[in-house]
């Protein structure tokens, strides 16, 4: 059964960017949280509560799915989110462009986008408890 990453307990972060270290580090080989397929941000105001700008899984077919022109990003079996194959991607930016929740990062370096795997890693690393890995129908 596919999971997706959701953030239920976002009320419990506190901004320590141990979530997007780790997504960047275990799965783009970087010391740079911008190389994150997960981005924390402070909502502002008063109580700068935190939210999470992650891929939502889109029902197929995903926007960026149709965005990208070589079928480097492919819908995911199961139905929700997609795949990305790093071999046919020609960093044309459409699949960012395309993305309606604008968690699709891109990597300058590498011309490349920064997408969720749905591996968990920022799952395991999260102090508080706020991502969680669930399974979708």
């Amino acid at each position: 059964m596919p999971r997706i990453l959701t953030a239920p307990r976002m009320a419990r972060c506190i901004g320590c960017d141990s979530c997007m270290l780790a997504c960047a580090r275990l799965v783009y080989q970087s010391f740079t949280p911008h190389k994150s397929a997960i981005q924390i941000r402070s909502r502002g105001g008063v109580m700068g509560r935190m939210v999470a700008n992650i891929c939502r899984a889109c029902a197929a077919p995903a926007p960026c799915v149709v965005a990208c022109p070589t079928d480097a990003l492919r819908d995911r079996s199961g139905g929700r989110g997609m795949v990305y194959r790093k071999e046919a991607c020609i960093g044309c930016h459409a699949c960012e462009e395309a993305c309606p929740v604008g968690a699709i990062g891109w990597d300058d370096e590498e011309d490349r986008p920064v997408v969720c795997i749905f591996c968990g890693q920022c799952t395991r690393f999260c102090p508080h408890d706020c991502l969680e890995m669930v399974e979708v129908r």
